[in-house]
């Protein structure tokens, strides 16, 4: 987002929170916010999930050009974020030593570790196809989210 745009994360907090707010279904709300995200957030190239099964994050529900399927932990922003349980800012994807590029185009990301009962379950991946395209404050904003869809489901 350039300098001279102000983006409205309570207003996407509190729509995330009226939409989620129906049903406690972990596919059906990350569907939902996905769409959500990418539908209002200017400058996003793909979002969407990636949950923790038999060891390694497998693709969830998202939004944009076909994903990885399979992440190991350890491995790319993901990876990273998922072994660490820390939100992870990338202004320069192409600068991230073993960064995954399942997007081409992707330049920056943010990853939120999503933790339900004191364990990482899986991340929340948001990309852009523009360098330094996330904020810190963009990264806690993201990171709010994160929670309300994991206090969405069960």
């Amino acid at each position: 987002m350039n300098s001279n745009t102000v983006f409205n994360w309570t207003r996407l907090t509190r729509q995330a929170e009226g939409l989620l707010s129906v049903y406690r279904h972990r596919n059906s709300n990350a569907a939902n916010l996905s769409a959500l995200m990418f539908s209002e957030i200017p400058d996003v190239s793909w979002v969407g999930f990636y949950f923790l099964e038999n060891g390694a994050l497998w693709v969830g529900p998202f939004q944009g050009k076909p994903a990885c399927t399979k992440i190991d932990l350890g491995k790319g922003v993901c990876g990273t974020a998922m072994v660490s349980g820390k939100t992870i800012r990338v202004e320069d994807v192409n600068a991230y030593e073993g960064h995954i590029a399942c997007d081409a185009a992707a330049q920056s990301e943010v990853v939120v570790p999503l933790i339900k009962n004191g364990e990482v379950v899986g991340v929340m991946d948001i990309d852009s196809a523009q360098l330094g395209r996330f904020s810190e404050a963009d990264a806690q904003a993201l990171t709010v989210l994160a929670q309300v869809y994991l206090d969405s489901i069960d």
